[in-house]
């Protein structure tokens, strides 16, 4: 993920191996990464049974506050590709029956938003 594409707020891919490094200790029995991304210092993390939102609060960055939303809690989502001259994609999920999406997330171009949209249909479809 270049830097341009983090300091405007656009999330970029990070690795399997990278996340269950750094954050595996969150992770239940029988749980497994399967994407996540980096939004400057924040991470979203969808595992096999939630998504975990990894929020890096103060200068530091000391305080951290971890979310976990089941994804039977996911309402509806959307996905907005990347067009010529829109160089983001993005990712609106809806929690419970709230009118307005919660979670509202950027994808530069190195992600392929599809790769989102069928982990979320996978688990959210059940």
């Amino acid at each position: 993920m270049g830097l341009f594409s983090s300091l405007i707020g656009n999330a970029g891919a990070v690795s399997q191996e990278e996340l269950k490094k750094e954050y595996g200790r969150l992770l239940v029995e029988g749980e497994e990464i399967e994407l996540g991304f980096k939004l400057i210092r924040d991470l979203f993390i969808f595992t096999t049974k939630r998504l975990i939102l990894i929020d890096k609060q103060g200068i530091t960055g000391n305080k951290i506050e971890y979310k976990s939303i089941v994804y039977k809690s996911i309402s509806r989502f959307s996905i907005e590709t990347a067009g010529t001259f829109d160089l983001d994609a993005e990712l609106k999920i809806w929690i419970s029956s709230e009118q307005l999406p919660s979670i509202t997330k950027q994808f530069n171009k190195s992600v392929n938003v599809y790769d989102v949209h069928k982990v979320l249909a996978s688990h959210v479809l059940k």
